[in-house]
């Protein structure tokens, strides 16, 4: 008696791992529609499947780093974001999809077994019929299908005691007028091919916008931070300024209506600071979620990342307008989707002015059957069976077809006029990261500039106050703009360093390196 283990055997499930070869077969089709122009080919494999070596490897349940460096976090945003994973995964939906498309034009092999027992009155029998075959789609058009079976019967009661049967047969079926181009029988596969190239496209402009994203919400933090130090900063000054101001006043050297004042703006700063510790807070947290940490995890930005920009200085790029632009439009792997897209239009209007046609196929075939009947000494029988037939469908009623033409056309306009406003708006983009760029230079220039002369102004009243030959207002009001200067300046900073990296990113020129920070 055959085991459930020996038939699993048999069927092929045993030791075959089926999730090993689509894992196989899903990255052979991405590695060879990958392009080294795309950016470097790491990090793109889903969470189950075996990283390459270049891949980030960091495991969400080992000890993060109290103070997380800037490439730190781009690492473990590039390991563990949820969003990344999901675009890394509709990228490798996309390559199984073109691995079936794929599989069409392929050699199809199928068999199977059956066998059953039947009684009626006068006689019982038992019966079994196997058959093994394939089928195979050309790409011409012509599908082929030959299948080999062979039935065995014993009667249990009357004259015939066992019979033995087998047949061969083979159809070809070739399309003469309707689908019968090469073009027309491999569209689905071409388009699969290139929707997959597309989407490799797609993920790497993903990368590129993701490093960005990252790194302009890890200063941001920074800047909060900044700014809450700023605020404590200002909170302790001004502390220091009522306390002065109280002892002046006791002494009777200057008015309670100062002292009234240096009071509450202690008390603003107070709820300032506040303010602005509450806003770094938050901004942290929304930050663990980009790097899919748990927002209760204690964490810490590494502040000498917000020095390094200071230190760094300002070096604005030197290029045209027209320079980037002319790059953008060649670069940009967005825009060379929609230019594709067309090209996949085009193709739809062919294959619905092809359907328009009437439907002819040329079907043959060949059969071969061979049967024994009685014992084993009784000679059997064999017969060949030959068949050639034409098959036509006359193009009386194609309103269907003419709907599907008719809206290829209407499709092929709107992919035209897609690319074209896709072209208008990568141009606007570069433009305007071009002038945001320019203004964002000046304007650091500008802030930095005030900065030192708000922390001079401050220094000569602070030192005049000490020595009672200025007034509580002129240091309130100096501190005050100081205050506000601090600010300013960090938040120039920050515009200028994403205005480089946002003018990188829209001109198409930045890569991504497999460590997930970029480069150009």
């Amino acid at each position: 008696m055959l085991s459930v283990a020996g038939l699993y055997s048999m069927t092929g499930c045993a030791d075959r791992n089926y999730k090993r070869e689509a894992d196989e077969q899903a990255y052979g089709i991405i590695d060879q529609k990958w392009n080294e122009d795309f950016g470097a080919k790491a990090n793109y494999k889903v969470s189950d499947v075996a990283p390459s070596p270049n891949d980030i490897q960091i495991a969400k349940d080992v000890a993060i780093p109290d103070v997380l460096t800037l490439p730190q976090a781009v690492a473990l945003a590039t390991a563990h974001n949820r969003e990344y994973q999901s675009r890394r995964e509709e990228l490798f939906i996309r390559a199984l999809d073109l691995r079936l498309t794929r599989h069409e034009f392929e050699t199809q092999f199928f068999g199977g077994f059956s066998g059953g027992y039947n009684a009626d009155r006068n006689d019982e029998a038992v019966g079994a019929e196997a058959n093994i075959g394939f089928r195979r789609l050309l790409a011409g058009g012509t599908r082929i299908s030959t299948e080999i079976a062979g039935a065995w019967v014993e009667i249990l009661t009357g004259n015939l005691r066992s019979g033995l049967a087998s047949i061969l047969s083979t159809t070809i079926t070739q399309p003469l007028l309707r689908g019968s181009e090469r073009k027309i029988v491999v569209e689905n596969l071409t388009q699969a091919e290139r929707d997959t190239l597309y989407q490799v496209r797609s993920f790497n402009r993903f990368r590129k916008t993701f490093v960005v994203s990252v790194i302009a919400q890890y200063y941001k933090v920074l800047q909060r931070r900044e700014e809450a130090k700023n605020a404590r900063t200002n909170y302790i000054t001004l502390a220091w300024v009522s306390e002065r101001v109280e002892k002046l006043a006791n002494a009777g050297w200057v008015p309670l209506l100062e002292l009234d004042e240096a009071r509450q703006k202690k008390l603003q700063a107070s709820n300032i600071y506040s303010q602005a510790q509450k806003k770094y807070q938050q901004a942290l947290d929304e930050f663990k979620i980009t790097l899919s940490l748990p927002t209760a995890k204690e964490l810490q930005l590494d502040e000498k990342e917000f020095e390094a920009l200071r230190a760094a200085g300002m070096s604005e790029p030197d290029f045209s307008q027209e320079q980037v632009t002319e790059a953008a439009l060649v670069t940009r792997l967005d825009l060379a989707n929609g230019a594709d897209a067309v090209i996949d239009a085009q193709r739809k209007v062919f294959v619905a002015t092809d359907s328009l046609r009437a439907d002819a196929s040329l079907i043959g075939t060949v059969g071969a059957i061979s049967a024994r009947r009685g014992n084993r000494q009784t000679l059997g029988w064999f017969r060949e069976e030959y068949g050639v037939g034409l098959e036509l469908d006359l193009p009386l009623d194609r309103v269907p077809e003419q709907n599907v033409y008719r809206k290829s056309l209407i499709m092929l306009n709107q992919r035209q006029r897609e690319y074209e406003q896709a072209s208008d708006v990568v141009t606007l983009e570069v433009r305007q990261a071009h002038r945001d760029l320019s203004e964002a230079a000046e304007r650091y220039k500008v802030l930095s500039e005030a900065l030192e002369l708000a922390q001079q102004r401050f220094n000569r009243t602070f030192l005049l106050l000490q020595y009672g030959k200025a007034s509580s207002r002129r240091v309130l009001q100096a501190q005050g703009d100081l205050f506000d200067a601090q600010n300013d300046a960090a938040q120039a900073l920050v515009d200028y360093t994403l205005a480089t990296l946002n003018f990188y990113r829209d001109t198409g020129v930045l890569r991504v390196r497999p460590d997930g920070m970029w480069e150009l």
